[in-house]
């Protein structure tokens, strides 16, 4: 993948989320607020998709910032389930989105439909069939985390810029695909990652929403109940 700067501001963005995040966990040393769901389906996303990294070597860039999502998002996992006094502020009542059963299965199934419609069992490729597995999956990974704030409704403020960085890093990739198909001749489209971004995207709409606007009025951010 060539760099161009809407992908370099998508993966800063995304890099900004992550400090943000162990910023929040390491000062305030609280995870209340925080899914530690979301966090182990981007692990599986970032497992899943990097694999290449024992394969195929594209720019030190590249493997770095692929070991550093790795590295990164295992550290939260571990920091709010196992480190104190982090774990013991993580509240599971609020986190029950059935993550393994609701996410993980699912795009698993429809990954190996889309691969073997795309390649048959004669090209048959793992990697491949993880890779695609991998870009479903990321374009959910976010709603453990948006339920989570949804039944707490007001946000904390580092968790509320947290969720903007990624969001912003989605939206800077969108433009990064649309870049690149004007500029690069030989650039492969690949749908399913559009239709995948386009929903990740979409996700996160509605936050951004009261994000800027709790941000315009300069009061607490507070999500709307269901009913209003």
């Amino acid at each position: 993948m060539s760099m161009n700067l809407f992908r370099l501001c998508g993966d800063m963005s995304h890099v900004f989320s992550i400090i943000v995040l162990l910023l929040r966990l390491r000062v305030a040393k609280n995870a209340s607020g925080i899914s530690v769901r979301t966090h182990e389906l981007f692990l599986v996303v970032f497992v899943t998709r990097y694999l290449d990294l024992f394969t195929t070597f594209y720019s030190l860039y590249n493997s770095c910032m692929k070991v550093l999502y790795i590295a990164t998002t295992a550290a939260i996992i571990y920091m709010i389930r196992f480190s104190e006094p982090i774990c013991s502020t993580y509240d599971k009542a609020q986190d029950t989105f059935l993550h393994w059963k609701f996410a993980v299965a699912p795009c698993a199934v429809i990954a190996f439909i889309t691969h073997l419609v795309g390649s048959g069992f004669s090209r048959f490729d793992l990697l491949e069939l993880l890779w695609t597995f991998s870009i479903y999956l990321e374009s959910i990974a976010i709603l453990p985390q948006l339920i989570v704030l949804q039944r707490y409704r007001e946000v904390e403020n580092l968790t509320g810029n947290y969720i903007v960085f990624m969001g912003a890093y989605r939206a800077f990739y969108i433009l990064n695909w649309i870049y690149r198909s004007y500029h690069e001749p030989m650039y492969q489209h690949h749908f399913v990652v559009y239709f995948c971004g386009v929903l990740q995207t979409v996700l996160y709409a509605d936050f951004f929403y009261y994000y800027f606007k709790s941000k315009q009025k300069g009061g607490k951010f507070t999500l709307p109940t269901s009913r209003g």
